[in-house]
């Protein structure tokens, strides 16, 4: 897995946990490329701003002093809970072939479920007209997926649901998130 080079701030905590003694400015962040949540901390005198696209690799970072390493998803805030919905969003809208591919190659994970089951509204019976349909070929886009597959549930909205799911909340299996 390649290393992030940019992230997102999602929030900027001043003066650091309002329950920790440190009172260090802190910034909640996820990275660009493989959506791994951070804590960063920002250089003396710099200010970070919510949605702000900062370098976090190799050499001279302009704004960001150190990585402080993964954050855990109980630190999240809810602001930037909000955030991420709306950085969730805009990746999935910008690399949606990379979705749609999941849907053209998903597995089964054992004999008792599958992968594409584990997509939020996505049950037994739309698992079996994915797989039919992309027997016949392989899927284009969301759209042409609603399309082919009868009361699809729109999957750009569920993938978004997913991706949130794995990086808030514990998931035995991640489809998105290493």
């Amino acid at each position: 897995m390649a290393k992030e080079e940019y992230a997102i701030v999602l929030e900027y905590l001043p003066h650091g946990y309002p329950l920790e003694k440190k009172m260090m400015p802190l910034a909640q962040a996820i990275g660009e490329t493989n959506l791994t949540l951070l804590e960063l901390i920002p250089r003396r005198g710099e200010k970070l701003e919510v949605e702000e696209r900062v370098y976090i690799g190799e050499g001279k970072r302009p704004k960001i002093y150190y990585i402080l390493g993964r954050l855990k998803r109980e630190k999240l805030t809810e602001s930037a809970k909000s955030t991420l919905r709306e950085f969730i969003s805009k990746v999935v809208k910008e690399r949606e072939k990379e979705f749609v591919d999941f849907f053209n190659k998903a597995d089964a994970i054992n004999k008792r479920i599958h992968q594409i089951e584990l997509i939020p509204g996505l049950g037994k019976k739309h698992m079996q007209e994915i797989l039919k349909q992309r027997k016949e070929k392989e899927f284009k886009s969301f759209e042409d997926m609603k399309k082919r597959v009868q009361n699809l549930p729109d999957p750009e909205k569920a993938i978004e649901k997913r991706i949130f799911q794995e990086l808030t909340v514990f998931e035995r299996y991640n489809l998105f998130i290493k």
